[in-house]
């Protein structure tokens, strides 16, 4: 979210937005906000929410804020707890003067409990059902008078799609005024819950009764699919057997699939390369040009069609329905290391970034579980790794078939799940018991997703992506690209420009380090260089290796030519397949992200546990790509 330039008025009228997580409340805020708006955290707590003037074309006087999705004002995770903060005692906007609740209309019955435990407390509130254009395609149609009767309070319908319902809601919550002081909400005891939960039932039988013949067989045969499906997909035994089956395949096709798109990338930056190197032949400002922050650029951003089809890939998972019955599925497993189903999401996340997924698990209820799971999530392959790991396997694959290197980036992405399992085992091991935290996730029918929606994620993450990746890699670009040239960037001869540059001194002193590794000073620059961003690696790898790519088709070719006849100052070749694969374990394992560092320590509340986590990935990846190196070549593998 953008922070907004200008700053919300204290003066005006707040309405707070609750809903549980995914019930389209984000969506409905952001319509109400456009841009004005900005994310804080609530004071003495990590967790942020959002507050907003409302858009232009909507008038003033009214402030939005979008809290963190709760199922319950009852709390049990730093989420919820920060959502009740912020309506009874927030320091920035004063009393808040009314609630609206958010309902998923395909949830109805489970998050009418939300709107009912904001009417026990005495707030002014304005019910908007969401998702009512999926109830209106089965037929379904909603009783609204009926709400508004049974909940005492305006009930409206929001279609996020088109913001239909937007100006009425406007027109609702600026009615909103405190007649009382709220109360705060009283934990229900379990009586009291399983009561309220066939109230909530039944009301929703009751408003979504007018059903016609033909809607009430659709909506029969959609349930009866759906559980014909959950009884294969939640299978105990052939659940988690299809469940990596669809994992692999998701992970195979970011190879296979994206080759094509690669290869127009890579065309592209060769042809840019190519000609502002024809532009000032043998110049400083082209070499710069051309082979710094050009060589450098393509090298990464060629492997945006996988990082792209990932998100893609992880989008239709999330839209179908499979993602919440992926996290019951391994709800058991996951309790023998130590967290909870909830844990799933976050993992997942790991997959794009490391940043978001640490976020993300703040709706655990367990602190234990919480801690173990940010953890290990820096061991899940994310997409920064995937330029690294594309360039390695390319490297050993480069003269078969793509999908030999599909399979076993697929094995790659398996290993790293095997390797934060035995993280959150040791972990698990290390800290005190608690009693296990409740889990529960809800199921929502199978649908297919929209194309669309589909494509506009994937292209919103793949280009969030690309923004976060740019900064880092221009800076290392230009800091390598000087390091590499200069003091004597007149020599013709490249080898011996190189050693006598300024990378070329450090990487000697470096070199006794990453010599176990297999390989030399030049590579360790790179793995240096890779702490700021894992991206970084590959393009410090086009500067060192890719120096002159003129008579090459492609950048990525050329690179790939350069690192097959590179060779140390023994004469030895320093891309082999043994060191080609602990190349691979190391980038498994090291925490090479300072964003990754400064978000853990954010999170925890704690510099030291950061720390040690960066030592220990750090270390553990060193120790192990030596021992993975050292026993392939005791074994007579190059």
């Amino acid at each position: 979210m953008r922070p907004s330039e200008t700053e919300v008025n204290p003066k005006s009228k707040t309405i707070a937005l609750v809903g549980a997580p995914n019930s389209g409340k984000t969506t409905l805020y952001n319509w109400l906000t456009g841009s004005r708006f900005k994310t804080v955290n609530y004071p003495g707590a990590t967790v942020e929410y959002s507050l907003g003037n409302l858009a232009s074309h909507l008038g003033d006087g009214l402030i939005a804020m979008d809290t963190p999705g709760t199922y319950s004002l009852h709390p049990k995770s730093a989420d919820e707890e920060v959502t009740l903060k912020a309506i009874y005692e927030n320091p920035r906007v004063g009393e808040v003067s009314g609630i609206v609740v958010v309902v998923d209309g395909t949830q109805l019955s489970r998050h009418l409990q939300l709107a009912m435990q904001v009417q026990e407390t005495g707030f002014p509130m304005v019910v908007v059902i969401t998702m009512a254009d999926l109830l209106a395609k089965e037929g379904l149609r909603l009783d609204l008078p009926l709400l508004q009767k049974t909940l005492g309070c305006p009930v409206l319908t929001f279609d996020g799609l088109l913001a239909g319902g937007l100006k009425e809601i406007v027109a609702e919550a600026k009615k909103m005024e405190r007649s009382q002081t709220p109360i705060k909400p009283t934990p229900w005891s379990l009586d009291t819950q399983d009561s309220k939960l066939q109230e909530c039932e039944r009301i929703a039988q009751q408003a979504l009764t007018h059903l016609t013949d033909p809607a009430f067989e659709r909506l029969n045969r959609i349930v009866a699919n759906t559980e014909k499906l959950d009884r294969a997909l939640l299978h105990p035994i052939w659940g988690l057997g299809l469940f990596f089956v669809i994992m692999a395949a998701l992970f195979s096709s970011i190879f296979w699939m994206a080759a094509p798109f690669m290869d127009v990338v890579d065309g592209w930056f060769s042809a840019a390369n190519e000609f502002i190197t024809e532009l000032g032949p043998d110049s400083l400002w082209a070499d710069f040009a051309g082979n710094g922050l050009i060589a450098s650029f393509g090298a990464v951003m060629v492997f945006v069609p996988q990082i792209f089809i990932l998100f893609l890939g992880i989008s239709f998972l999330e839209g179908s329905g499979y993602l919440a019955r992926a996290a019951t599925l391994i709800d058991k497993p996951f309790s023998k290391l130590g967290m909870s189903g909830r844990s799933f999401v976050p993992l997942l996340s790991g997959f794009a970034c490391a940043v978001p997924a640490i976020m993300a698990t703040r709706n655990i209820s367990s602190k234990r579980d919480r801690m173990i799971t940010s953890f290990i999530i820096p061991l899940m392959t994310c997409s920064a790794r995937l330029p690294v790991y594309a360039i390695l396997l390319a490297f050993i694959f480069h003269d078969e078939s793509p999908l030999k290197a599909g399979v076993v980036l697929a094995a790659v992405y398996m290993g790293s799940l095997v390797l934060g399992a035995i993280a959150a085992a040791v972990l698990n091991k290390m800290l005190p018991k608690q009693d296990n935290a409740f889990f529960m996730m809800e199921l929502p029918i199978y649908r297919t997703p929209k194309v669309r929606v589909l494509l506009h994620q994937a292209f919103t993450r793949t280009m969030g992506y690309v923004k976060r990746a740019g900064p880092p890699i221009f800076i290392f670009s230009v800091l390598i690209w000087v390091g590499t040239t200069f003091p004597n960037y007149q020599a013709t001869d490249a080898t011996e420009k190189l050693s006598q540059s300024y990378a070329g001194r450090l990487g000697q002193v470096i070199e006794p380090v990453v010599a176990p590794m297999g390989v030399d000073w030049r590579v360790g620059v790179g793995l240096i260089s890779a702490f700021a961003a894992r991206e970084v690696f590959v393009s410090s790898l086009a500067v060192t290796f890719n120096i002159t790519d003129a008579d090459e088709e492609s950048q990525q070719k050329s690179l790939l030519a350069q690192m097959e006849t590179a060779v140390n100052s023994s004469g030895e070749k320093i891309f082999t397949l043994s060191s080609v694969l602990g190349l691979i374990v190391f980038f498994m394992i090291a925490l090479q992200c300072m964003s990754t560092v400064a978000i853990q320590m954010k999170e925890s509340g704690s510099a030291r546990f950061a720390i040690v986590q960066l030592i220990a990935f750090t270390v553990v990846a060193y120790v192990l790509a030596v021992l993975v190196v050292q026993s392939l070549r005791f074994f007579g593998v190059p």
